[in-house]
């Protein structure tokens, strides 16, 4: 069935990822299922990739004029949800007609601030967003008198200007029934990393957590129980990616890719027996893997695992509730380097309680592990997180400015807690420089030092000189 309906979905500029800002930009990866499934459906559906070619608020209207929208969807994370609004507010000025929806983990958990924050948006999705996008635009299509009232998972605005709930939407349970990522509506091949040849390739393969880390909204956001795409899915979706966009390199995003090792051993099995050859990136937790399953993921592709390891002390752990201990740490690490596979470690400084004596043991600790590569970052309260609540609590919230949660600057009243904002930020620097500007290190990653050169020329100083045109994959849409 072809439909009228004309949707179009917008992903922000997001200044706040270090990856950004380094040009390692990545495909709308939320975008691209929603619009899978809206076409399946028989939609008119477009993406624009604002954040790919940094297109502007006031940049998109003309774009977005040329598509004749009925409905505009955007996506939106805690640190981007104010440039998220400044988008649709300058669409609203032109297109006033146009109904206009945010989703994403900020909405999901605080979705009648949102609402509250322009009165060009019109609604919020919350939850899971494939199912609610296309109810709503089928219920759209059909006219019907109570819309969007009738839709689930969603908070809206009324006519007289109210903020109205609608009932829960439940988690998705087959998510082999979702359709693969819409990647055919964006510049796909325009998602490199450094020099590569081939574009990235990112797939998600599972939803939820079954952990409840204090510091993390994935458990809340997705579901504290694991759903998972059988292998045979995931392996197909591998091959579409190889074979029609050649991709060599992907990335998988699920928030515990080894939760389950039995289905992560089979998913290997079966890249290797479709003779996939591929790179791959995993992430787990370091009590949930072991040298048998690195082994033989690294046949089937694996070249760098992520471990969230998070602190040098276990008494910050426990705090944490990481449910993790830092032989189990040392154990994950060491592994992986016996059977070939890169490693990153990421690391929390600045968590509530946490002395500068145990921000020291964390640095200290990460520098023993000797990962590959590590990912610092403040303690960061996001909505939806159990810290966030507690610290709401108490009144140690220093700003709600979302563009402030960037995990890179304090947002808590550390000096009432007996820290200071510029310790945790001098922590936070010495941490990078400690690690990273080891003679020991640079030694060993001369290739990485001149792929990081070459990024920078390409994102900043080639550009500049060619004049490049970055909106003209869009001049046709």
């Amino acid at each position: 069935m072809i439909t009228m309906t004309r949707i179009v979905l917008i992903n922000p500029i997001d200044r706040t990822q270090i990856t950004n800002r380094l040009g390692l930009k990545a495909p709308p990866l939320n975008l691209m299922y929603l619009a899978a499934v809206l076409e399946k459906a028989g939609f008119y559906v477009k993406i624009i990739d604002a954040n790919l070619y940094n297109i502007l608020p006031r940049e998109i209207v003309n774009i977005v004029k040329r598509l004749k929208p009925d409905i505009i969807g955007l996506t939106a994370a805690t640190a981007t949800i104010k440039t998220a609004l400044r988008y649709v507010s300058e669409i609203k000025k032109n297109l006033s007609h146009v109904f206009t929806i945010i989703g994403g983990p900020h909405t999901t958990f605080l979705p009648i601030e949102t609402l509250s924050m322009s009165k060009d948006l019109d609604a919020v999705a919350i939850g899971e967003g494939e199912e609610t996008l296309l109810e709503l635009a089928e219920s759209y299509e059909k006219n019907e008198p109570n819309w969007p009232a009738n839709v689930k998972g969603i908070a809206y605005r009324t006519k007289n200007d109210e903020i109205k709930i609608t009932p829960m939407r439940p988690f998705i349970k087959d998510l082999d029934s979702i359709p693969f990522p819409a990647r055919h509506l964006v510049p796909f091949n325009e998602y490199k990393l450094f020099n590569k040849d081939s574009p990235i390739g990112s797939m998600i393969t599972s939803r939820g957590c079954v952990f409840a880390c204090n510091y993390c909204s994935s458990s809340h956001l997705m579901g504290r129980m694991f759903r998972a795409r059988t292998p045979k899915n995931v392996v197909d979706e591998i091959e579409e990616l190889v074979y029609k966009y050649n991709v060599q390199t992907i990335e998988f995003i699920d928030d515990i890719f080894t939760l389950n090792k039995k289905r992560a051993l089979e998913i290997a099995k079966e890249i290797r027996s479709r003779k996939l050859d591929i790179n791959f990136v995993a992430s787990s937790r370091v009590d949930t893997i072991n040298r048998e399953l690195l082994l033989e993921l690294k046949k089937a592709g694996l070249s760098t695992i992520y471990y969230g390891v998070e602190s040098g002390s276990e008494r910050v752990l426990k705090l944490m509730n990481k449910r993790i201990t830092l032989s189990q740490a040392e154990k994950a690490v060491n592994n992986a380097k016996k059977v070939g596979v890169s490693t990153l470690a990421s690391f929390i400084l600045g968590y509530p309680g946490e002395t500068i004596n145990e921000m020291e043991m964390t640095i200290r600790f990460s520098i023993k592990l000797d990962p590959d590569y590590v990912q610092y970052s403040i303690l960061t309260p996001y909505p939806g997180t159990p810290i966030y609540y507690e610290l709401k609590s108490k009144g140690l919230i220093a700003t709600e400015d979302w563009d402030k949660y960037t995990v890179l600057d304090p947002v808590i009243e550390y000096e009432k807690i007996g820290l200071s904002k510029n310790i945790v930020s001098k922590m936070l620097r010495e941490a990078y420089l400690r690690f990273y500007l080891r003679p020991k290190y640079l030694l060993k990653r001369l290739t990485m030092l001149k792929a990081l050169i070459y990024t920078m020329l390409n994102t900043y100083i080639f550009p500049a000189l060619q004049h490049k045109n970055p909106l003209g994959w869009y001049k046709d849409l």
